[in-house]
This record gives structure tokens, sequence and C-alpha cells, in this order.
């Protein structure tokens, strides 16, 4: 009976299915093997990887594994879970998303040895349920909340951008940037909105002569013959077209007698140009900013009535200068006593490297800045964008939750030691579960070592006795390849991040230890055009 079942077949043709056993290992190897394949840029001494286009045109070197990991092509369903973990992880938090990639793969290499031992994978997701558990209450009794007191939370701030920092290209400047990225993120106050804060690359200089600027920097010019200083600026923000000084009259024919009855045409069009910057003007401003095109004639006479105009503000600049500047985006000109005007004390266009950019000081949103990033090529500038990005979303969750944890290695083997405790209390199969989570947790300073050219087995055992006798504040010092206090050595995490890396790897890794079979749609056939 079974044998005349096996020759049935139940799916399309082309559809296929890998059932059981075949299923689990083709995602634990694709899972494995995602893992394997960033842990090597995990840690202060990790390793870059050049991403090149398939032209090969462009070109990215970059430690940041969300960056990585969204720019390679995948086949393994698994594996694109693993895509999607680091993706959440860098839009939540901002960073760990190496981290998370990591875990949930050393906790499937974990699975991988109890499946082959015949365990269930519900006693060991039942284990490692328990294990989650138990990690994020040790994780929160060792967190420590300086929120309250201003001085030593600001500490917390650059000792955790400078955590940041350190696996990055910014590494070697560290302590300049972390500064840098405290500075800008506490100008927000109480908001967490990003928005405030515009990064810019300017080719040319070195990292450290990066700047925060008090203003907000746009990559824009001024029009020709008009002003290029404005004080107590009144600016009006658009997106509307300023470009029909010309015929435009798509898919249309239009019979004409002669040249003259064109340039009656293109005369009726000015007329109509003029009407629309006579509108704009009539709403009392000395600055035009459009996201569109603002051709010639509408330029000259925005210069005749000593009005600054600036052309072609893409939309992320519109969006950023209304919100900065307090002022809101038209597209109609009709009812100007209903329209909210951007205000700011200056506007002056100015000269960084070589290139000239117009700087808004003294805006209505007094939070806004703007970090000028300087460096020698476009793939230095990529990275240390990406870095400086992932710093400044840290610390805006660190100012919501002023929680902080140790770093180096330290929260991981806090964890593990509490799940080692629990497991001893626990009967039954799951405590060997529960012991394959903290093996998993303690690869975390092994890859780390690892990552630095240094004996992970010896830091890793001298960093287990060292939490084994007490001492809940050591890790590892990766400057001088031993194990050290963090608590002294400045090496802190926020609590969000590591609690967030500890749910999304466990959700994930739990997730492709319940499947059993992996079912793929057959591909879909071109009919044949018939003409």
């Amino acid at each position: 009976m079974s044998n005349m079942l096996d020759t049935i077949q139940v799916m399309s043709a082309g559809a296929e299915e890998e059932r059981a056993e075949g299923a689990r290992l083709s995602s634990f190897v694709g899972a494995i093997a995602v893992g394997d394949l960033v842990k090597t840029t995990l840690g202060p001494k990790g390793m870059d990887k050049i991403l090149q286009s398939q032209s090969g045109t462009s070109m990215e070197v970059t430690n940041d594994g969300a960056t990585i990991l969204r720019s390679i092509g995948l086949d393994n369903p698994a594996a694109k879970v693993l895509v999607e973990i680091s993706k959440v992880q860098d839009d939540e938090v901002g960073d760990g998303t190496t981290s998370v990639t990591v875990l949930a793969s050393e906790l499937l290499r974990q699975a991988e040895t109890l499946v082959a031992a015949k365990m269930h994978p519900q006693t060991i997701i039942a284990g490692w349920r328990k294990a989650v558990d138990c990690a994020l209450a040790a994780l929160a009794s060792a967190a420590r909340d300086n929120g309250d007191n201003p001085e030593e939370f600001r500490a917390d701030l650059i000792n955790i951008a400078k955590t940041t920092l350190s696996s990055k290209i910014l590494t070697n400047s560290k302590d300049f940037f972390a500064e840098l990225a405290v500075n800008a993120v506490l100008r927000l106050k109480s908001s967490s909105n990003l928005e405030s804060i515009h990064l810019i690359r300017i080719p040319g200089g070195r990292l450290i002569d990066s700047y925060l600027d008090d203003g907000f920097l746009l990559q824009k010019k001024v029009g020709v013959n008009q002003p290029k200083r404005v004080e107590n600026a009144r600016v009006l923000i658009a997106n509307t077209p300023m470009d029909t000084d010309k015929i435009k009259i798509f898919g249309t024919r239009v019979r004409v007698d002669s040249p003259a009855q064109i340039a009656e045409i293109e005369k009726a069009e000015r007329l109509k140009m003029k009407e629309k910057v006579e509108k704009i003007l009539k709403h009392d401003i000395n600055v035009f900013i459009n996201r569109q095109l603002i051709y010639n004639y509408p330029e000259q006479l925005f210069a005749d009535s000593n009005v600054m105009a600036i052309e072609h503000a893409d939309f992320e600049g519109v969006e950023r200068l209304a919100l900065v500047l307090g002022g809101e985006i038209v597209s109609t000109f009709d009812k100007p006593e209903m329209v909210r005007l951007g205000k700011c004390d200056l506007i002056e266009e100015v000269l960084i490297g070589e290139e000239r950019l117009i700087r808004f000081s003294g805006v209505s949103q007094g939070e806004a800045c703007t970090v000028v990033l300087r460096g020698a090529t476009k793939q230095i500038l990529g990275e240390a964008d990406r870095s400086l990005h992932d710093a400044l979303c840290v610390l805006t969750q660190t100012v919501k939750e002023t929680r902080t944890v140790f770093g180096g290695g330290c929260s991981e083997m806090l964890m593990a030691e509490a799940i080692d405790e629990l497991a001893k209390r626990t009967p039954g199969k799951e405590a060997a579960a529960m012991d394959g989570f903290a093996r998993a947790l303690r690869q975390i300073p092994t890859i780390i070592a690892d990552n630095a050219g240094y004996d992970s087995s010896e830091l890793v055992a001298q960093l287990r006795a060292a939490h084994a006798e007490g001492k809940s504040t050591y890790g590892l010092d990766m400057e001088e390849g031993k194990i050290g206090d963090v608590a002294k050595l400045g090496i802190t995490e926020s609590f969000k991040v590591k609690s967030q890396v500890l749910s999304s790897a466990a959700e994930a890794a739990e997730m492709l230890l319940r499947v059993d079979d992996i079912l793929k749609a057959a591909p879909r056939e071109r009919t044949p055009d018939h003409h």
C-alpha cells in the first residue's frame, strides 16, 4: 500500500518537496552557512567584506552584518529567515545585526547535535524557552540605570558609542566620533527622531576632519543672480512644476501656419508661469525651495524680486527641511494665509572642501544638526556613514531605555552561567537543550577572541572561571588579549540591543527548528506569444 502511495503524483509537475530529516538538515545547513559567512566580522578585531555588484561597476567595503546579508543573493529559505532577522534588528535598534545572526546559527548548530541524538524538536524548544526567560532575567538583574544622573548617563552614552564604533571603520577615532554622536543625540532632548540629524558625505580630507554643524546643510546651489545670504528668512517649501516656460504637450499635435504662432503659444506659457511666480511671491517670502526643477525664466523672476530660489531639493531634502524649519510642503498657492512658512535666522552659501552647500542657521527646531563626514574615498565615506548611523540609532534607543549592560562577552557569560544553574535543577531532557543554549551563548566571546587572533579556548576558560568566582563584571579585553574588568575598561552596551539580540535569535532558531517539510512551488511556465 505504501509503495502505491509513493508513486501517486499529488503536486504539480516541477514542484519540489523536502521531508522530515532532509528538510531539517537543509534548514540547519543554510542557517549555519549564513552565520559562518558573517561571524568573521564580529567584535573589535573583526574583518571586512568587499561587496561587488554583478556588473562590477559599484563596490563597497563593510563589516556591517545587515549590509552584507542584504547584498547577497540566497536560495535557501532558512538562510533568508536569518537575513530577515538581521534587517529587523537593524530597523529596531540599529546595531547587533551580526550578533543576532551568529547567535541564531549557533543555536541551530547545537540543535543539530541534539536532533542527531534523537531528541524531539519540541523538547528542545521547551528547554530553550526556559533558557531565554532565565537569560533575560539575569541580564535585567545585571543592568545598571544612570538615567537620573545626567553626568553618569552621558558617560554611559559615550562608552556605548565607543563600544559600538570599536568594531567599525571609525575605531581609530572612536573617542572623537563617540563625542560627536552623543552631542548630536543629546541635542534631540526627549525626541528620538533621527531625521533631525542629517549625515552628509563630502569626499576629501581625513575621517578626523568630520564635524558636527549646529545648522542644517543642504547639498544644493543658489540660483543665478540671486542673493547668497538671507537673514530672518521666511521660507516657502514647495513641490510644484516650475519648468513650463517651454511647450510640453506630450502626445498632442499642434498645427501652426507660421513661427509667429509658436511664439504666441510660448508667450502664453511664459505669462502663465509669471502669474504662478506672482502667486508665490504674495506669500511674503524671501526664500523659495522647490522639490522639482526651476527653469531659467522663473529663476530670473525670483532674482528680479530679490528672492533666493533653490531647486531640485529631492523628496528627502524637502521633508527634512519642512521638519527642521517648522514649515509645510505646498503645491498650490491660491490661499497664502493658510500656508505655514518655515523660518530661520540665516541662510547662506558655504564652501566645504570643493563643494558649495546651503547652510540654514537658527532653525525653528533647535535640535536639528548636520554631521559632515570627510574621507578619502566613497567607500570609506559609505562605511563611516553606516557606522555612525548605527551608533546614533543605539544612542537614541538608550535615551529611551536608559538601562545599560557590560559588553566584551561579559553579558553572554552571565546569561550562560544563569542558564547552567537552572539546567542543574531541571529534570528531564529539557536540561540538555538548556545546556546547548548556554554553549551557543559562550560562542559569542569565543568568536570575538578568534577574530582577534587570540587563543579563544584559553580566554573563554579563564572568563568562565572568573565568573564562577563571582567576578561578574569580567569580560574580554581585546586590546591586551586577556580578560579584564569591563566596568573599568568602559565596555558598555545598551540593554535594549542585548535583549533584542537574545529574543530575536531564539525566536528565529525556534521557528526553523519546527520545520519538517519544505515545499517549493513549480516554476511558472512561459506561454509562447502567438502573433
